[in-house]
């Protein structure tokens, strides 16, 4: 039987938008002589509808958008992810339809709730071996958990979080025996090497359960800050099938492969493993999808950025023309250029000198379903070719029309900085504008120290006169996004974020702000990757220079590391208070015993005063604009970790040290 799984960029309760892309990965399946087709979870509402899949209304709505699906499945079968709402509780469902008729609904049966998901506030487990009825508009149908037959092949179900649970208790314990087939539809967020535990998450349940496996995720920013990968796995008996391309900015991949269900195939001995992940690579492409995803749903026109010179600044800066980069890559100009609403049918026509629609994409042969060796890559081509500098040039062109980035200097900016803005944006091809702001500073000052009737100084106003500069920023630049209907970036990392090492209404002013997953130390790992391997030379002026704020008198040397403690320490003490979940003792503790030869009193410096900032900076992080999750955590209260606003702020676990 020839099976496939579909990987959609979908938008929440986007009905035509999301019923287009499933439309699209069925006649592809059909044109490729698919006979069962698996899509994502909830790919009919969307994954990320948040509570409104608490409203009767939208699961209702679904369950009428599902029948304009059953004309389209003649002589296919096909899974289509949706909610089904019974007696005031929502389940997460996966739809079987087959030949124009639903066959039941396989229910979800463990929720995600934990890191950047709240399963549990929405829906309901299905407890497992129960069935009940589904009724609508005269129809009935089973809902449970249910296993089908289609064309002499059994198979059953694992909706994500279920095959994340430990073998003896999640579905396919008790599937084993009785299907050949388990297909798991899913909505499994980005982040770096996680694919790595997902291909081993797949491959193992082949083999431990003696089945065929087939999982197919969601693809892209569906709802802001989570990404999918659009991941496509088939595995058979711990061996790998077929595995598609991951973060390609297409809107629907479909990747098909023949098993011979009648013939016994020999369980694995071992699992081939995944090479190692390439984090610089995978971020390269995350960041560039999701800053396309958001650009084009937001249905803006492009990108304004207060490019300062420093590290965030110029990382935000080179992932746009990363976007343009990958995108026209693998889309081709034309249709990047139509795709991202941008551009006129004339501005096309301009740029690329293409008269003709571009011709539909070839869609990619069935795999034999002989056993693979483990793929050397998994991201698009694009993502290591070599650009021509033909395409270079026309890149920079698109660049212009979607990257607007503003250098606003002060007394105590440095010719450093400007020279690392200045000719990394005629490098990329943005458009660049040089203004200074020492007037605005000065008449804010003047104004509060007349107020207050006495000078405001460096010697005692040292942090108010910071912050100044940074918010006399935001107006400036606020207002050019506003007129060019744009996005306005804003560039703190996850460690300035840890503890507020920013000026809320001013470095912090923004419509999004893409790297606050990331932490500092990665920041300038990556961009030494991209001066060399991706060939941006022009990176090699902020490469050289220490980060800092530059809101101090120049004269004073001012550096983030001086203000805070090194970086790489920041982001330890960062992980294990957080993502380990240790107290303050612990992490002194466990900061100790990996370095033997540290300095005792130094680290507790550094431990009690990141814990003090993290305490005190909560508000800061309640306000940030909206952040992808890049990383295995992020610190953001909306999505990865929550933390009260108000609190002790460890003051006893800190005095205890």
């Amino acid at each position: 039987m020839r099976i496939a799984g579909a990987a959609l960029n979908q938008i929440p309760f986007a009905w035509q938008h999301n019923l287009r892309t499933i439309r699209t990965a069925i006649e592809q399946a059909q044109e490729s002589g698919v006979e069962l087709l698996c899509l994502p979870e909830l790919c009919l509402t969307g994954y990320n509808c948040e509570d409104l899949f608490l409203s009767d209304w939208l699961c209702e709505a679904a369950l009428e958008y599902l029948q304009q699906i059953l004309p389209w499945t003649e002589g296919i079968l096909v899974c289509v992810g949706l909610p089904v709402r019974l007696e005031g509780r929502t389940y997460n469902t996966s739809c079987v339809l087959r030949d124009g008729e639903i066959l039941g609904f396989a229910a979800k049966q463990f929720l995600a709730n934990d890191g950047v998901h709240y399963e549990t506030r929405f829906f309901y487990p299905w407890p497992a071996g129960e069935t009940t009825t589904v009724r609508w508009q005269g129809h009935e149908w089973p809902l449970g958990d249910l296993t089908f037959e289609h064309k002499g092949v059994r198979f059953g179900f694992e909706i994500c979080e279920d095959a994340w649970r430990p073998d003896n208790v999640r579905p396919a314990s008790r599937l084993q025996g009785r299907v050949d087939l388990i297909v798991n539809p899913s909505a499994s967020h980005f982040a770096m090497s996680k694919t790595d535990l997902r291909y081993k998450l797949v491959l193992n349940a082949s083999r431990n359960f003696h089945c065929t496996y087939l999982y197919a995720n969601l693809l892209g920013n569906e709802a802001g800050r989570i990404i999918y990968d659009g991941e496509i796995l088939v595995a058979r008996e711990g061996h790998l099938l077929t595995r598609n391309q991951l973060l390609s900015f297409k809107e629907v991949d479909v990747e098909c492969v023949d098993v011979d269900f009648a013939t016994p195939l020999e369980p694995a001995a071992e699992i081939q493993p995944l090479p190692t992940p390439d984090e610089y690579l995978e971020l390269n492409q995350a960041l560039s999808l999701a800053l396309f995803d958001y650009m084009r749903k937001a249905r803006t026109r492009g990108f304004v950025l207060s490019l300062s010179g420093g590290a965030d600044s110029c990382m935000c800066a080179v992932s746009v023309a990363e976007m343009v980069r990958l995108g026209t890559a693998e889309l081709g100009t034309a249709e990047f250029m139509r795709r991202t609403g941008c551009f006129t049918a004339e501005d096309i026509v301009n740029i690329t000198g293409q008269t003709e629609a571009p011709t539909a994409q070839e869609h990619r042969a069935a795999a034999d379903g002989t056993p693979q060796e483990a793929p050397s890559d998994n991201l698009p081509k694009a993502s290591t070719e070599v650009t021509s500098d033909e395409q270079r040039q026309t890149n920079r062109r698109i660049t212009g029309r979607l990257l607007t980035c503003a250098y606003q200097g002060t007394v105590n900016s440095s010719d450093d900085t400007l020279n690392s803005a200045q000719e990394l944006a005629e490098e990329l091809g943005a458009v660049f504008y040089n203004w200074n702001i020492d007037d605005e500073v000065t008449g804010y000052v003047s104004k509060i120290a007349s107020a207050l009737d006495r000078p405001l100084t460096w010697q005692t106003d040292d942090l108010a006169l910071q912050n100044i500069q940074a918010r006399v920023r935001a107006p400036g630049i606020w207002l050019l996004a506003n007129v060019l209907n744009a996005l306005l970036i804003t560039t703190s990392n996850r460690s300035e974020a840890s503890v507020g090492y920013c000026t809320m209404d001013g470095d912090t002013a923004g419509s999004i702000s893409p790297i606050a997953g990331v932490d500092k130390a990665f920041v300038k790992q990556w961009l030494r990757w991209a001066e060399v391997e991706r060939h941006y030379p022009a990176l090699r002026h902020v490469n050289a220079l220490q980060p800092t704020a530059e809101l101090r008198p120049l004269e004073e040397k001012q550096t983030d590391e001086r203000d805070l403690m090194p970086y790489v320490l920041l982001n330890r003490i960062e992980r294990l208070a957080f993502y380990s979940r240790l107290s303050p003792a612990q992490v002194l503790a466990t900061l100790l015993e990996e370095d033997s030869t540290a300095d005792r009193e130094q680290l507790k410096v550094y431990v009690k005063r990141f814990f003090s900032l993290w305490s005190r900076n909560q508000w800061k992080r309640e306000r940030y604009a909206p952040a992808f999750h890049l990383d295995d955590y992020n610190v953001d209260p909306r999505s990865w970790l929550r933390f009260p606003i108000l609190s002790g702020g460890y003051t006893e676990e800190l005095n205890a040290l």
